[in-house]
């Protein structure tokens, strides 16, 4: 208890603003049931936490004083599984089409705000990862990989959302998930969509980042 209570302190700012926005988020779909008697965006509670995922692998790793490389790819790997989930959130705004009238404004502030912690989640969670990819690996490594890391997570959100997939289908399907991607990658032209929803999604991830970055530098000057 002393330990997490210590955590929580020394990540105080960070904690805060996540907890703010999720119980923001909460908040409003509560409002949301009690307006329209229904729970159809309930799933968003379900989709926030598979967000919190990464952000939780990320916080634990940060903590940890003696990691050693193996157990950082090992950790990295599931961690990556479960990333695309954060900015998951932002697809959900294709179910406003199912609703007309002033309900769409409500479900679009409501999506919105678990969209927007889900981004959290995901700017938070980068950058810690790549923090610890900076004291472990060799700079030539951690560009590569955090350069493709936004595309890798638009594909994950294209096989999420169009595909239906789940992160934990690497074990439960790993077969049909495997040749799944072999298609898309070696059948481009006949996959084209595929390949816009992981180009479009990457570059918003892509420039995200860096505007995450570049704030939290203009901060610290």
């Amino acid at each position: 208890m002393t330990t997490i209570k210590y955590l929580i302190f020394k990540n105080f700012k960070t904690v805060s603003i996540l907890t703010l926005c999720c119980l923001v988020s909460l908040f409003l779909l509560m409002v949301r049931l009690k307006i329209t008697h229904s729970f159809f965006l309930l799933f968003l509670v379900w989709n926030l936490f598979l967000a919190m995922l990464p952000f939780c692998i990320s916080f634990y790793l940060q903590q940890q004083e003696n990691l050693k490389k193996w157990q950082l790819l090992g950790w990295s790997f599931l961690w990556l599984l479960f990333l695309p989930n954060a900015p998951y959130i932002v697809t959900d705004l294709i179910h406003l089409k199912l609703n007309d009238g002033l309900i769409v404004l409500v479900d679009f502030v409501v999506i919105t705000s678990f969209a927007i912690a889900g981004l959290l989640f995901y700017l938070t969670s980068v950058r810690d990862m790549e923090v610890l990819f900076q004291r472990n690996f060799s700079k030539k490594l951690k560009t590569i990989f955090f350069t493709m890391l936004p595309f890798l997570c638009g594909f994950g959100i294209y096989l999420g959302r169009f595909l239906r997939f789940n992160s934990w289908d690497i074990i439960q399907d790993p077969a049909s998930l495997v040749v799944t991607v072999a298609k898309i990658i070696i059948f481009p032209a006949s996959n084209w969509f595929a390949w816009a929803v992981t180009l479009g999604f990457g570059f918003f991830l892509w420039i995200l980042i860096k505007g995450y970055k570049k704030c939290s530098t203009l901060k610290k000057s």
